[in-house]
Order: structure tokens, then sequence, then C-alpha cells
């Protein structure tokens, strides 16, 4: 019996003490060896020995009588019947209807009944009385793959013994035995892939040798046998795993289509993908479990390689991915597609800094995509204007013939950085433009233009003009907006917070609302500026209270003066102040808005 150490052990000792039971339940899955272990119990109660003198033993001759007529399935006392398809009250009573009679020419006589869980109620029940009682002549043996279809008054009448599935290392040990008695050569790989393909029966390990050896001609070589599983190339898994490890969505695309063009199965694929990944993760977790693999085997190094290449979080994220996936390859119109789309949805989880390297456009269509370049930060100074949309309430109203201070915004993502200035000579463009809104000039509008402006310039304040700590945080955040480094409440932390001080290398920032102060979104704003400033002596604390100069605040101020701007030019443009006293026409409320900024 290989693989199966504990029953070997259990019925040994039992043999050799004497100490027998009136039944016995083998359960396991299929090809583990029930009806084989059955009729080994069967020789040993029945074994005479090489001398005709024997006992009862634990080591059966195999070249007594009774042995070689048990192997050879003519011993009169040894009876096995399949309930599958002897599963009704009369088969079960003609069965014990031969329990009366002593043994013919063995020592006992042993029922081995195969597939018990098929068996009616009414057979069970009519074997309980003789199962509980049987003569001191007669044995059971019960062999199931369902226990739990057996019912407990039967279960309770014997004694259980659990068959495993064996290791894939077990059936490749016995495989290389098998071959070598057969002198048969076979390459390692090859065995290793039976043994996986296997799954824990011995039986299907040597039912697919046996087909192998057709197939490869009278030898096992990997390409042969790989052929006939149908298995994917464990290349293949290898690939996608590196390509997945480096954001390469390209390769993972160009792989899934090379196993369609190979017709290579796609539940296949993830089956394999879960296999290296489960491997990947106990070294991840476990990294020692290395030093106890097969040096031979040329897979570990590469699954090594990968799981110091892949996050461990990502690698359970993908293990779940995979597993999941097969569920869904029946559900797509084309299981290949759903292949790639299980594999690409790792790459949407995927940190963008990790996958802009893979994706990054050919040096070809670097001209049409310029790099944006990155501003530096100075230690104080005013930040470049651009386009805001982030409007901050406030009880402050700003008057339409007052010059309002106006600060300069923080960047947000998709614009460019252009002076405010020369945003206003771009709404302009004639020579009827009025003079430079931060010029301090005022200008006189006219009744209409003072009622359209007054809404859109109330509850807008402008932040402090000289707060050289609001310069310095404004210019911060828009080097972190710019590079992409601060996102969701991180982001809005850094726009909607005010800098209070710079005391021993720690920044006191105060926030109006207490949810934008949680530890997870300073400790990210904490990281992202040490990332892009460089300067990790930079430490964050985030208090609650009232703000005056944030950089959402200024870029609110600024949205509101070029909205300002726009207005004003348009209501004192002497053709539309024709058209509005000759003709009655009308502005339609909210149509006037300011040019959107050009890149530079």
């Amino acid at each position: 019996m290989v693989g199966q150490s504990h029953v070997v052990q259990a019925l040994g000792n039992a043999l050799s003490t004497q100490r027998l039971h009136h039944a016995y339940l083998f359960t396991g899955t299929r090809g583990v060896g029930k009806t084989t272990i059955s009729r080994i119990l069967a020789k040993s109660l029945n074994c005479t020995g090489v001398d005709g003198q024997g006992g009862i033993t634990d080591q059966p001759c195999g070249v007594c009588q009774a042995c070689l007529d048990i192997d050879s399935g003519r011993f009169v006392d040894y009876t096995e019947l399949d309930a599958a398809s002897n599963r009704g009250v009369d088969e079960i009573a003609q069965l014990l209807e031969q329990a009366v009679y002593k043994p013919v020419v063995g020592r006992f006589k042993v029922f081995m009944i195969d597939e018990v869980h098929m068996l009616t109620n009414t057979a069970f029940n009519a074997m309980l009385k003789t199962l509980e009682e049987p003569p001191e002549y007669l044995k059971f043996v019960l062999a199931t793959t369902d226990p739990q279809k057996v019912p407990a008054t039967v279960l309770s009448r014997c004694l259980q013994f659990n068959l495993r599935p064996m290791a894939p290392e077990t059936v490749l040990e016995h495989l290389v035995q098998v071959l070598s008695l057969e002198n048969v050569p076979a390459e390692p790989q090859a065995l290793r892939l039976l043994a996986r393909a296997a799954r824990g029966s011995m039986r299907d390990a040597l039912s697919l040798t046996d087909q192998a050896i057709a197939f490869g001609s009278g030898q096992l070589d990997e390409a042969s046998v790989r052929t006939m599983l149908g298995s994917v190339d464990r290349s293949y898994v290898f690939r996608l795993l590196d390509a997945l490890a480096r954001g390469d969505g390209r390769t993972v695309v160009e792989t899934s289509e090379a196993l369609r063009l190979n017709g290579l199965s796609a539940a296949s694929t993830l089956e394999e993908m879960t296999t290296v990944l489960q491997r990947m993760a106990v070294l991840q977790a476990v990294p020692e479990m290395a030093a106890g693999d097969d040096d031979a085997d040329p897979e570990i190094a590469e699954t090594a390689r990968l799981a110091h290449s892949l996050p461990s979080d990502e690698t359970q994220l993908l293990y779940s991915l995979c597993l999941h996936g097969r569920g869904e390859l029946g559900l797509a119109p084309d299981e290949y597609a759903a292949l790639t789309m299980v594999l690409l949805r790792l790459l949407a989880f995927k940190p963008a800094g990790k996958v802009a390297a893979a994706q990054a456009p050919a040096a070809g269509s670097a001209a049409a995509h310029p790099k944006k370049p990155q501003p530096e930060l100075p230690a104080l100074g005013r930040i470049e204007a651009v386009e805001a949309s982030a409007p901050v309430a406030s009880h402050k109203r700003v008057s339409a013939a007052t010059p309002v201070p106006v600060a300069e915004p923080v960047p947000l993502p998709g614009t460019a950085l252009v002076p405010i200035k020369e945003s206003n000579l771009a709404l302009a463009q004639s020579e009827r433009a009025l003079p430079a809104i931060n010029s301090g000039a005022s200008v006189e509008l006219s009744a209409a233009a003072t009622s359209r402006l007054q809404p859109a310039l109330t509850n807008v304040s402008a932040a402090p003009a000289d707060s050289s700590l609001g310069d310095v945080w404004s210019q911060a955040v828009s080097q972190l907006v710019a590079a992409e480094a601060v996102a969701a409440l991180t982001r809005e932390l850094a726009l909607q917070s005010e800098l209070r001080s710079q005391q021993g290398g720690v920044w006191t920032l105060r926030v109006e609302r207490e949810s934008l102060s949680q530890p997870s979104a300073r400790d990210k704003l904490q990281a992202a500026l040490h990332q892009v400033l460089g300067d990790t002596a930079v430490q964050l604390a985030v208090e609650v209270g009232t703000v005056s100069d944030t950089p959402a605040r200024r870029n609110a101020a600024a949205l509101a003066e070029r909205q300002r701007g726009a207005e004003e030019m348009i209501y004192n443009d002497p053709l539309v102040q024709g058209l509005i006293r000759d003709w009655g026409a009308k502005i339609v409320p909210g149509s006037i808005k300011p040019l959107a900024s050009k890149p530079i």
C-alpha cells in the first residue's frame, strides 16, 4: 500500500495481535486503494504461508493457493458485491443467505461491498442485524467514496478508516519505482506532470502513465505528455505572472492570444496559475520553506524569483482573481476573452506609478505627447495660476467696483500653468480689452453688469495676499497635484487645509471638517510630500478649527476673478451694448464662461 501508512499500521497491529473486528469501512476518493486494501485484508486472514502451515498474518505470502485465488478472483470464500448495480433488498438478501454456511476452503468468509452508499434504505435495514452480530467466521468489508450517505446505524457497527488522497510527491516516487522495474525511460518533468494530473489518485496516475507510454511510443518525454494531457506549459504561466508583476498589459494580452492560437485551455491556465501563486504565497510568508524544495525541479527557481518580484498583497489578490475567474469562463461568450479580463483585472488595482513604466508611449509618439514639467519649489513665493473649479463658501461679500487681491490657485489635473494676467489678456482678444484686473484700476460697470456679477462674487473669500505660510503650502500642494501624487481624500486634505506653523520639522495643518483629519489620509499626504519634495524630515500634524487661507479658497478666488473679467468684457463691449440698446437683446444667465487656459 502506497501513501496509506496510517491504515497499514492500524490493520497490521490488529492482525499481529489477533484483535480482529467483524466489519471494516474504508472511505476515500477514487483510486486511493479501497478495493486493493480489502483484498490484502482477505489474503491476510486466509493466508496459509509458503509451507501451508501459516496463520493470520500482517505479511501475506502471495504464493499460497488462497493468496493466488484471491488475486485472480477465484476464491470462493471471498465475495465482492457492487452496490452501484446491486442496490436492492433482494441482492442483499441473497448475499446474506450465504452467511449461514461456513467457509469452504478458507479460514474466513469475507463479504466486500463496494460503493455501499448506493444501497437503498431497505437494503441497509436488511443487513443491520447480520452486520451487528455476524458469525465468527464472517468479516464484512465496506467501501465508499461518500460516507455521508451511509446511515449512522451502519457507521456505528464498523471500524472506519479514511484513505487519504496521495500527494504528488508520493505518486511521483511510486511512478519512478514502477517505471524502473518496467525499464521504461522517462523524463522527470513528464512524471511530475502525470503526478499532478492524477489529483491524488494512484489508479489515475498508473492509467495516465500507461496511456502516455503508448502515446510516446514506449517512452515518456515532457512534450508528448503535455500534449496528451492538454495542460498549459508553465512557461506561459510564468510569463503571465512576470508581466503582471511589471504591470505590462501588452505582454498579458499577447500571451493570452498565444494561448488561444495554440488551443490551450483557459481553465487549465487559471488552474496552473493558482498552483504557482499558492506556492509563491507560501514562499513569501515562510521563506525558509524554499530550502526543502526539490532542486531538480526547474520550476522552483522561477517560482522563487516571482515570489520576490510580486508583492505579497498582489499575490493574494491575483490568487483570488484566478480562483474566482474560473467560474466566469462559462459566462463569457469567449473563454479567452474572459481569461484576458481576469488577468487584466489585477492591473486595474495596481498603483498608477507601477503601471506607468510598462505602458509608456514609444519614442516616436513622445513628441506628440510631451511630458509636462514639474515646477520646482522655492522657499517662498507665488505659484502660477490655473483654471480651478472648487468654490469655497464664506460670509464675506466682494464689491464689483473694488479691486480684489487675487491669490494664485493650485493646479488641478488636466490643466496647464498660465498666469492670471495672461488669461485675462486671452479673454480680451481685441482692442476693446479692459485694463488688467490686478493693476488696481477700478472698473465701472453698468447696473445690469453689476447685478449679473454680484451673485458670482458673493460668498467667495479671497486668501490673504501676504501670507508666507499660505504661499509655501500652496506651492507644495501645487507640486503634489501636478505630479498626481495625491488623490481622493488625501487630495482634499491638501486642498482644504491651512498651514499654521513650521516648527522643528513639524508642519501643523488646520482643517474645518473633522472627516479630513483621518490618520490614514495624513500619513498618505506626508508620504507624498516626502516623495515629491525629497525632504523626509517633514512631519505633518492635523488639527480641526477655522481656516482662512487654503489652496482651495485661493482657487475659488482666482476662478471668481476670471469669471468677473469675462463678464466685464462682455457687458462693456460696445457691440453687445448696442444690441441690448437697439434690439432688446438679453444675455442668457450663466452663459458667460472664461476661456479655458491653453497648455504651455
